[in-house]
């Protein structure tokens, strides 16, 4: 069986593609692009989670697990958003990862598969500036609690909430030196979580490994939403 990843062609999901290559999964990656992958042994799949989700449906028997690493890192002050702002995020973060779910849900059903979401580390920690993305991220913390217990013990689903991370998606929070260290120096391990920090949990959650683990929020963020 094999493991669709949402997004898998850069950044965190690229670094999931790597790390479940090599742990010997056969890996199908469904993303805008291929550029970054396009030397790895998976197929891909050409996909717009934006603009059709939908897509995906039917095409798959069964499948072992799912990873919807799609997102946005949109941070202003309250007071500057306005419901597009709020809307657009909900989109990506949440609404477009019901459809590609709802899409593939017969697959995994059939292969007694795993669901992997990605939160923030704003949803628990209160961060200024993170309104919108905490909104929605929250929603998806709210929604893989449900899909495990309603979808149990057939599916098992679990999120990842990771704090700043050296993504392009993170480009411009990390864009010199000075913000490098002043972002690592926030966090109490003193550093900047690199894709593999959450890919590596990602694979375990996936795979046999996790089978025993269903309905958590596991933070994987430089112990910032835990420490002080």
């Amino acid at each position: 069986m094999s493991i669709l990843i949402i997004g898998g062609s850069k950044g965190i999901g690229k670094a999931c593609t790597e790390e479940l290559l090599a742990s010997g999964k056969e890996v199908l990656v469904a993303s805008r692009t291929n550029d970054e992958i396009s030397h790895l042994p998976v197929e891909h799949i050409e996909l717009d989670v934006l603009e059709n989700p939908g897509a995906l449906e039917g095409m798959f028997d069964e499948l072992e697990g799912l990873i919807y690493c799609p997102g946005s890192i949109n941070l202003k002050p309250f007071h500057r958003l306005k419901t597009q702002d709020f809307q657009d995020d909900f989109q990506i973060n949440v609404l477009s990862a019901i459809n590609c779910i709802q899409a593939v849900l017969p697959a995994l059903k059939a292969g007694k598969g795993s669901i992997v979401l990605f939160s923030t580390v704003a949803v628990q920690q209160g961060m200024a500036f993170h309104a919108s993305v905490a909104a929605s991220k929250g929603a998806i913390e709210g929604l893989a609690r449900s899909l495990a217990a309603e979808y149990a013990p057939d599916i098992r689903c679990n999120v990842i909430a990771p704090s700043l991370t050296d993504t392009p998606l993170a480009a411009s929070l990390l864009s010199n030196e000075k913000k490098q260290e002043a972002n690592a120096e926030r966090h109490p391990l003193k550093s900047i979580g690199q894709p593999e920090d959450v890919a590596a949990l990602a694979a375990h959650l996936v795979s046999e490994t996790g089978r025993w683990i269903s309905g958590q929020v596991f933070g994987v963020d430089g112990g910032m939403s835990r420490l002080r």
